[in-house]
């Protein structure tokens, strides 16, 4: 299988627009990383590591206590003004 290069530029845009489409998931109610990635027709595993950016820039939390397959579900940290 041949090796797919992307630009900087590219990969910067991707991240944008999957936070972009996180935030806007989560705006409407907290999810787990399997209920964001059927929203986004996305892989579960791209979306944990999107997800996991995020908690590390402190753009979401973690809710709660992990459900019975061990995932917790996230929500939108609003910009404080």
């Amino acid at each position: 299988m041949p090796e797919i290069i992307r630009s900087q530029r590219e990969v910067r845009r991707n991240a944008f627009v999957m936070r972009q489409q996180i935030a806007a998931l989560l705006r409407q109610q907290p999810r787990t990383v399997p209920a964001l990635a059927e929203a986004l027709h996305a892989p579960a595993q791209q979306v944990m590591i999107w997800l996991m950016a995020m908690l590390r820039y402190k753009e979401v939390d973690a809710a709660g206590k992990p459900d019975k397959e061990g995932y917790f579900t996230y929500t939108l940290k609003e910009a404080q003004p």
